[in-house]
């Protein structure tokens, strides 16, 4: 188990090697940022994007929350913490593509599955409750799909359904639904499988995730 003191040793190794051996790149992350991709992706900590795409820094622009879920576009007052992260993305970063990933044995979705968080109190789990009622209508309808859910199939087959959740969601913001339509921005859906490691895309025309 990997505890603060072990960060800090981390931490060591890498300015004493990773960092001296990018210097030019970290100069020139000093002066901006310019990512072309988003990813949003879940806070499992077995999840890490930059991980599985092999990336560097400055080169993916990354939200993780619990279960890779993106809220529809609304105005009502509160705190909205991944829109304004798309915001800054899309306005003024510029980023072309936006990749949402979910993956397997997501926490968040089991829970939406099974509504285990049903009713919980803020503090004890009520917040989970109401950030994963955004599966609401798509665990029903995995459910119903699959009578006897205690099971992998049907724990993928809603993992799987959450990454649909949140594109169309992203449509619903209006300068996202703006930037595709004038082909400047393009929406992904992906799916990594902890147990093998895999890659899937999602293949929006027939609704399927294949390996990449």
């Amino acid at each position: 188990m990997t505890r603060f003191a072990e960060l800090i040793d981390g931490y060591r190794r890498f300015r004493a090697t990773g960092w001296q051996q990018q210097r030019d790149r970290w100069d020139e992350l000093a002066e901006g940022q310019s990512p072309k991709v988003m990813v949003i992706a879940c806070s499992d900590s077995r999840v890490e994007p930059s991980q599985i795409f092999d990336t560097n820094p400055g080169e993916i622009f990354v939200v993780r929350n619990v279960a890779a879920l993106v809220p529809p576009f609304e105005t009502t007052p509160g705190r909205h913490g991944v829109s304004a992260a798309l915001e800054f993305a899309v306005q003024f970063l510029k980023v072309e593509e936006i990749v949402v990933m979910g993956h397997g044995m997501c926490g968040g979705c089991h829970a939406a599955l099974h509504r285990t968080m049903e009713g919980a109190e803020p503090g004890r789990g009520g917040f989970i409750a109401d950030w994963i009622a955004l599966l609401d209508d798509a665990s029903a309808d995995v459910r119903a799909a699959h009578p006897d859910y205690d099971n992998r199939i049907a724990g993928r087959a809603m993992e799987m359904a959450g990454v649909k959740v949140s594109l169309d969601n992203l449509r619903t913001f209006p300068c996202i639904e703006e930037k595709e339509k004038r082909g400047t921005l393009r929406l992904r859906g992906a799916f990594f499988a902890i147990s093998d490691g895999v890659l899937h895309i999602l293949d929006e025309k027939t609704g399927e995730f294949s390996p990449a």
